[in-house]
């Protein structure tokens, strides 16, 4: 289990400012003007020839600027307006959590009830599941989109909820005692929306329909049933990669209570004037909406129901981002100033997360401690720009002194950084300087350490502490040819059911082979312990009393400990 303990948790352009500022810049006491900053962060994704997106500053309650940019549509020329309806992925489970708490209130469920007491053909793994558990991902279930990546399948094919159910029926056993480990899952959100329907008697997008959005005046949500439906005017995503290429994505089949909430900006903006003064529940439903779920031995977390919880310099802030296929979004909110940043793009490389952070620290700096460096910048209308190619210095592999074996990887592929902590999956990094660095999937920030001849030899990775780690250069473990042909051969997994091959290319290295997949390289980093990539990031190998080798057991960050048997 020691591997999850950090990061545990699946784009010179023409200015074409399709915006609406719904109500005029408000008055503060800023020494810079957050508007023009704003403009200068959308311009590089304002064409006519690339996926777009929308932005909304909220303070006080009312709209401080509201923009939108880009293209909704590019086959039929269709701009991204304050108007379109996109996929808001992950920003959806606060809206199943709020629905729970709902239907708490009326006395048709608890959040204590065994999640078998709903769905009863779960199995019985000898540890209660709890409502609560599924809510503040702690459940020990498997994250199914996770394993079904693993077990050869692409999150685009048809994924069906009916197959859900038994893919957990098939797990052998907890990942972890319920409440023991937080490990974000989309497969609790998902049992959740079937214990929705079963207690009301309603599908899922029917009973969200009748009884959070139509209520709360939210005509154009909606949470779909799959990515084919039919909806008016709705962005599609995109998939945007090196020189702007541009590919068409369809939305990921069953994330239904996880994901599947499409919604305009403008509904949005209703939800965030609701939060901050409900109508819907009980009189305290905002304050339970924003308390986190304690872990069994009392450690405090930051998730709560649907939302995370911490601040931005200083300044309370309750968050959530998601990301579909292609889409992406990201929504804070900051409840001492009734206050809301929301940015949302059908872009798959658009930078949703950094980009609202950018927007909340430009708008409500006077509610903010921010740090000297950043101050100036603001007041100079600077908005930070990394030149990428200086990450080649400090790419590379960095072990942390006080877990020795878990080691963190920093590449650069184009114009995009990336990390990858040991077995689990691979996420971005943004830099808020030339040498510190933070990812959007989690509270936590990284510096990198010159050394006295200049290069850059150690990192500290800034989360539930400072831990510091030291740069690798050889690897751990070099395997002779004699000690890679005894991994070679053919696995099967019951659980995922699907086979993989361990082959060597025509260089001699090892790769793990699937049918649908290209290989996939792997780095030995101890005998019988491999790191490899998505869809699975870590391979330990198992061996009888003996001494030989029967199989490996596969982990990808969600999903871990999957076993497959050498044939």
């Amino acid at each position: 289990m020691k591997s999850h303990h950090f990061f545990a948790f699946t784009m010179g352009l023409m200015l074409m400012i399709f915006a609406i500022s719904p109500t005029a810049l408000q008055s503060q006491e800023l020494d810079h003007d957050p508007k023009a900053i704003a403009i200068d962060l959308i311009a590089k994704y304002d064409s006519a020839h690339i996926p777009g997106g929308a932005v909304m500053v909220i303070r006080e309650g009312g709209i401080v600027f509201g923009e939108s940019f880009g293209m909704a549509n590019l086959a039929y020329e269709v701009p991204f307006e304050w108007s379109t309806p996109t996929n808001i992925g992950s920003t959806s489970k606060q809206f199943t959590a709020f629905a729970l708490l709902l239907l708490q209130e009326e006395g048709k469920l608890s959040l204590d009830d065994d999640i078998r007491d709903h769905i009863p053909e779960l199995p019985d793994f000898g540890a209660q599941v709890l409502l609560r558990h599924l809510i503040a991902h702690t459940s020990g279930y498997r994250e199914y989109l996770n394993s079904i990546a693993m077990s050869g399948r692409f999150l685009t094919d048809n994924i069906r909820r009916e197959e859900i159910i038994p893919l957990i029926q098939r797990q052998p056993s907890l990942q972890n005692t319920p409440g023991g480990v937080y490990n974000y899952n989309n497969t609790g959100y998902a049992l959740l929306a079937k214990v929705i329907e079963r207690v009301s008697g309603e599908d899922f997008p029917d009973w969200m329909k009748n009884h959070v959005f139509e209520p709360l005046g939210m005509h154009n949500t909606l949470v779909i049933n799959n990515p084919g439906q039919l909806i008016r005017g709705k962005a599609q995503g995109y998939s945007v990669g090196p020189e702007h290429q541009v590919v068409a994505v369809p939305d990921i089949y069953a994330s239904m209570g996880a994901g599947g909430i499409y919604s305009t900006m403008e509904d949005l903006k209703k939800w965030i004037a609701h939060f901050h003064q409900p109508v819907l529940g009980p009189p305290d439903i905002k304050e339970e909406m924003m308390k986190p779920y304690p872990l069994n031995n009392g450690e405090a977390g930051n998730y709560a129901n649907g939302l995370i919880v911490g601040d931005l310099n200083g300044l309370q802030m309750v968050e959530h981002g998601g990301a579909d296929a292609a889409h992406r979004s990201a929504f804070m909110m900051f409840p001492e100033i009734r206050g809301a940043v929301v940015v949302q793009s059908n872009n798959s490389r658009f930078p949703s997360q950094a980009m609202a952070r950018q927007l909340a620290e430009a708008f409500f700096a006077d509610n903010m401690e921010l740090d000297p460096a950043s101050k100036a910048s603001l007041e100079e209308g600077d908005v930070f720009v990394y030149d990428v190619e200086l990450f080649d210095e400090i790419a590379g592999r960095y072990e942390l002194e006080v877990m020795p074996g878990f080691v963190m990887e920093f590449t650069r592929e184009e114009d995009r950084l990336f990390a990858q902590a040991t077995g689990q999956p691979r996420f971005e990094l943004f830099a808020s300087s030339d040498s510190t660095f933070y990812p959007t999937v989690v509270e936590a920030s990284i510096t990198f350490h010159r050394n006295e001849e200049g290069e850059f030899d150690a990192m500290t990775l800034h989360q539930n502490g400072d831990h510091r780690g030291v740069r690798l250069t050889d690897p751990a473990w070099e395997p002779s040819s004699e000690e890679l042909a005894e991994y070679l051969g053919r696995y099967f997994s019951e659980e995922l059911e699907t086979f993989y091959t361990l082959a060597l290319d025509d260089e001699g290295n090892m790769v793990l082979r699937h049918r649908r997949f290209a290989d996939l390289p792997l780095r030995a980093e101890s005998k019988d312990q491999y790191t490899g990539g998505f869809p699975i990031m870590e391979l330990t190998f198992i061996r009888d009393e003996a001494g030989t080798l029967t199989g490996f057991k596969a982990s990808s960050g969600r999903s871990f400990g999957i076993v497959f048997e050498k044939q």
